[in-house]
C-alpha cells in the first residue's frame, strides 16, 4: 500500500467524540479531516476542524460522494451498514474493511468468528425463535445480536422462561444467549495492525463499569503478555488496517474470556492521549495512511481515566459542573466532547491523571470528578 502523506483527507464514517479525538490526532499530524455524519450540525468532530458532511447512512449515493471527496475512508462507530461500507470502498480504500465490520456489528458473527480461531469466550447459542431458549443453561444473558453498545439490547435472564419473555421484550429479532461468566473482573487490550502488518498492542487495563457503562480505566494491569497474543491473532485473522480494542472478562483463575470486539478507537484507550507515547488515536491514522505504528510505552508507572457522564450536570441546567476544582488538581487532564445537552448516561467528557503508581492515578482521577 501507498503512504498518505500529510495534506491527504481522512474520511471518517461518525462525527461524535471518538471522531473528534481522531482529527484532533490527523491535524496534528497536518492531516485533513472530512467527517460523515447522520447527527444535526455542529457535531463534536466538526467542532475541531473537520468538514462535516451530513447525510444518512442508508443514503449510499451521499456515501458514494463523500468517498469520493476523500483519500481514505475509516470509522469512529461499527454501526455503519455493510452496503455503506461497500459502496465507500468502490471510491477510496476503507481501513479496516467492511469485512471487519460485517463481523463485529453482529455478536453472533462476531461469537462464530472467534470460536472458529480457538478464542476462548464464554459459551453462547443463537436465538432466533423463543424454543431456542429451552436448549441453553442459566442465569445468562440474553443479547439482540446487532446493533447494541453501553448495555443496550441486554437482558440478564435466570430461566427458558424469563428469556422467552426477554426475547418478545426485544422485539423477537436475532439474538444470542451467552453464559453468565462469574469474572473477577473486565479488562480490554487496544491493539493496532499496519497495513504491512506490522502489530503494536497498549497494556492490559481494568475496566470498572456501572450500570453497563465504563466508569473507570485503570492502567496497567499484569498479564499483558497473554492479552496481546490473543488481540494479534484476532487482528491477523480479521486481516485489520487500524486500531481493534478485545473486550475481557478475567475470571477469578485468571482465565481471559474475550468479551466483545471493537473495531475502532476505544472508550478504554482514552487514556493513551496522555498517558502513552503515541495515543490510540494517532496509531488509527498512521495505520489507515500506512505509515510507521507508533511506541505504546507508558508515560507515567500509573495512569487512570475516569468518564464524565450527564448526570454530573444540574438538571435544570441553570450551572454547570465545577471545572475550576477539579482542574485544580495537580497534574490532572479533562477532555470535554462538545456536545451540546447532557443526558443521564450520555458520555460528556473524560478525566486523566499520570502518576507513580496506578492506585495514586485512580485516586487523582476520583478525586476530581467528586469536586465536580
Amino acid at each position: 500500500m501507498s503512504i498518505l502523506n500529510p495534506g491527504a483527507t481522512i474520511g471518517v464514517l461518525g462525527s461524535g467524540q471518538l471522531g473528534r479525538m481522531m482529527a484532533q490526532a490527523a491535524s496534528r499530524l497536518g492531516y485533513h479531516v472530512a467527517c460523515f455524519s447522520p447527527d444535526a450540525s455542529p457535531t463534536p468532530c466538526a467542532q475541531v476542524g473537520a468538514r462535516e458532511v451530513t447525510g444518512s447512512y442508508d443514503d449510499l449515493e451521499a456515501v458514494a460522494a463523500f468517498a469520493k471527496s476523500v483519500d481514505v475512508v475509516t470509522f469512529e462507530f461499527e454501526n455503519v451498514s455493510s452496503a455503506a461500507a461497500e459502496t465507500a470502498a468502490k471510491y477510496a480504500p476503507v481501513r479496516p474493511g467492511g469485512h471487519v465490520l460485517h463481523t463485529t456489528q453482529n455478536r453472533l458473527r462476531e461469537k462464530r468468528f472467534l470460536q472458529k480461531i480457538g478464542v476462548p469466550t464464554a459459551a453462547f447459542q443463537a436465538v432466533e425463535s423463543a424454543s431456542d431458549c429451552d436448549s441453553f443453561h442459566y442465569p445468562a444473558i440474553l443479547k439482540t445480536a446487532g446493533f447494541g453498545y453501553d448495555g443496550k439490547g441486554q437482558r440478564k435472564v435466570g430461566s427458558a422462561a424469563e428469556a422467552k419473555a426477554a426475547f418478545l421484550e426485544l422485539g423477537e429479532q436475532a439474538c444470542i444467549l451467552e453464559e453468565l461468566v462469574a469474572f473477577a473482573y473486565e479488562a480490554s487490550i487496544v491493539a493496532v495492525r499496519g497495513s504491512d502488518g506490522s502489530f503494536v498492542a497498549f497494556p492490559l487495563v481494568r475496566n470498572d463499569h456501572v450500570n453497563h457503562i465504563l466508569d473507570l480505566t485503570t492502567v496497567p494491569l499484569a498479564g499483558s503478555a497473554e492479552a496481546e497474543a490473543l488481540a494479534q491473532g484476532i487482528l491477523e485473522a480479521l486481516e485489520v488496517v487500524g486500531v481493534l480494542c478485545v473486550e475481557l472478562f478475567v475470571t477469578p483463575e485468571g482465565q481471559l474470556l474475550v468479551n466483545e470486539l471493537a473495531p475502532r478507537p476505544h472508550n478504554s484507550g482514552h487514556w493513551s492521549i496522555e498517558g502513552a507515547a503515541t495515543s490510540q488515536f494517532e496509531q488509527q491514522v498512521r495505520a489507515v495512511c500506512g505509515l510507521p505504528l507508533g511506541s505504546t510505552a507508558l508515560r507515567a508507572p500509573g495512569v487512570a481515566m475516569a468518564n464524565l457522564l450527564g448526570d454530573l450536570w444540574p438538571a435544570d441546567e441553570t450551572s454547570a459542573p465545577d471545572w475550576a476544582a477539579a482542574l485544580a488538581v495537580p497534574g490532572l487532564h479533562l477532555h470535554l466532547y462538545g456536545k451540546a445537552q447532557a443526558r443521564k448516561g450520555r458520555k460528556m467528557g473524560h478525566l486523566t491523571a499520570l502518576a507513580a503508581t496506578s492506585e495514586e492515578a485512580v485516586q487523582m482521577v476520583l478525586r476530581a470528578r467528586q469536586l465536580l
